[in-house]
C-alpha cells in the first residue's frame, strides 16, 4: 500500500492503481512517445523465448525492448525526463545510496530547457563548468547523454542565431579539456574506448568550424527599426545589458550606437551592478569624480573579481524535500509553507551541490 500522508522523508512517487494491486508510475521521455506511437508491442515481443516471462518479468523485458529499439533508432540517449529529483547525499536508515551529477543530468529534463530562451544561457553555462571539472566524473550513460544535449544545443544555435559566443566557450573549454585527457592521460580517467573520446574531439572541432563560418542573414523589416527609436530609449536599452561584450558588439553597429555605448555613465551602472557587493568595491556609487574612466574600472575589476551571473529561470532547490526542480513545473513539496524553503541554484552552485 503507498504511503498516503505527508511524508517527511521525501516527496514521494507516483502511484496508480491495477487490477493487480498498486504500481509505480514510470515518465520516461516525451521523445520516445512521439517516435515510437507506431510500435506494436507485439514487434517488440516477437522473440518466442519471451513469452515464457509473465506478470512484472515481462514488463521488465518489454521495457528493455523498447529502450533497446530506441537507441538503435535514435541518436539521442534514453534517458528520463523528470521536473523534480530527489538530492541524497548519504545513506540514511530509510534511503540507501547517494544522487550523483550523472543522475541528474540523466533525470532531469536538460532537452527541453535549452528549447526555451530563459534557460538557454543556465544549461549552456552549466555544461561549461562540467567540461571543466566534471566530465571525468559522469557515468558512461551521463556522458551519452552530455554530447548528446550539447548537439543539441549546437544545433539550437545554428538555427536560431541565439548566443553563439557562450557556446563557442563552452567548446573550447571541452576541446581543451579533452585534448588534456586523452593526450597526457589516456584511458585511466576516461569511461569508454580512447578512440571514442578521440571521435567526439573531431566532433568539436567540426561544431567549432561551423560555428565560426555562421552568417546572420540581414533582417528586413519594413516597420520601425531600432535606429528609429528616441535616443533616450536606446540608451535605456544598453542600460538593461549586463555583459560588457554586448554593449562593446552593440556599440560597432551604427555610429550612433557608438556613442551610447562609451558613455561613462553606462559603465558605472555597469561596475556598480557587479562589482558593488564585492569588498573594497562598495563605495563606488559614491565616488563622484568626472575624472574617472569607468569602462576602464570595469575591465580591471574583472580580472580581480568574478562578475555577477543573470538568468532568465534556474534551478531551485527545497531546503525541506532535498529536491532539485524546474521552479515553472514545480515538486510535490511537503511542507506547509514551500516558499520559504525555494533557494535558486546557480551553474556553480549547482556543481557543489554534488562534490561529496
Amino acid at each position: 500500500m503507498p504511503f498516503l500522508g505527508k511524508d517527511w522523508r521525501s516527496p514521494g512517487w507516483s502511484w496508480t492503481k491495477t487490477d493487480r494491486g498498486w504500481k509505480r508510475i514510470v515518465f520516461f521521455g516525451h521523445e520516445l512517445e512521439d517516435n515510437n506511437k507506431d510500435i506494436d508491442l507485439k514487434e517488440l515481443c516477437s522473440d518466442n523465448n519471451e513469452n515464457l516471462f509473465v506478470g512484472e518479468v515481462c514488463e521488465l523485458a518489454n521495457t528493455k525492448r523498447k529502450k533497446e529499439f530506441y537507441n538503435n533508432n535514435t541518436k539521442s540517449q534514453f534517458v528520463f525526463r523528470d521536473k523534480w529529483i530527489y538530492v541524497q547525499k548519504g545513506s540514511t536508515k530509510e534511503r540507501h545510496g547517494y544522487c550523483t551529477l550523472g543522475e541528474v543530468l540523466n533525470r532531469l529534463d536538460f532537452s527541453s530547457a535549452i528549447q526555451d530562451l530563459r534557460r538557454f544561457n543556465y544549461v549552456a553555462k552549466l555544461f561549461q563548468l562540467i567540461a571543466r571539472s566534471q566530465l571525468t566524473s559522469l557515468s558512461g550513460a551521463a556522458q551519452k547523454n552530455y554530447f548528446n544535449i550539447l548537439e543539441k544545443i549546437v544545433r539550437k544555435v545554428l538555427e536560431d542565431n541565439y548566443n553563439p559566443r557562450l557556446v563557442k566557450e563552452l567548446l573550447q573549454d571541452l576541446s581543451s579539456t579533452l585534448h588534456s585527457l586523452t593526450i597526457h592521460f589516456g584511458r585511466c580517467v576516461l569511461v569508454g574506448n580512447v578512440n571514442i573520446w578521440l571521435c567526439r574531439l573531431e566532433t568539436i572541432v567540426k561544431w567549432q568550424q561551423e560555428l565560426n563560418n555562421m552568417q546572420i542573414p540581414k533582417q528586413l523589416y519594413t516597420g520601425m527599426s531600432f535606429n528609429d527609436l528616441p535616443l533616450h530609449m536606446q540608451n535605456q536599452i544598453l542600460c538593461k545589458l549586463s555583459d560588457a561584450c554586448d554593449i562593446i558588439n552593440l556599440g560597432q553597429a551604427t555610429p550612433t550606437l557608438h556613442i551610447l555605448s562609451e558613455n561613462m555613465t553606462l559603465w558605472k551602472k555597469l561596475c556598480q551592478f557587479h562589482f558593488s557587493d564585492k569588498p573594497f568595491c562598495r563605495n563606488l556609487g559614491l565616488t563622484r569624480s568626472d575624472n574617472v574612466d569607468w569602462k576602464l574600472m570595469y575591465f580591471t575589476l574583472q580580472k580581480h573579481y568574478p562578475m555577477k551571473e543573470q538568468y532568465g529561470d534556474t534551478l531551485h532547490f527545497c531546503k525541506h524535500c532535498s529536491t532539485l526542480f524546474w521552479k515553472d513545473f514545480g515538486h510535490p513539496c511537503t511542507s506547509n509553507d514551500p516558499d520559504s524553503c525555494l533557494m535558486p541554484i546557480s551553474p556553480q552552485h549547482f556543481i557543489d551541490l554534488f562534490k561529496f
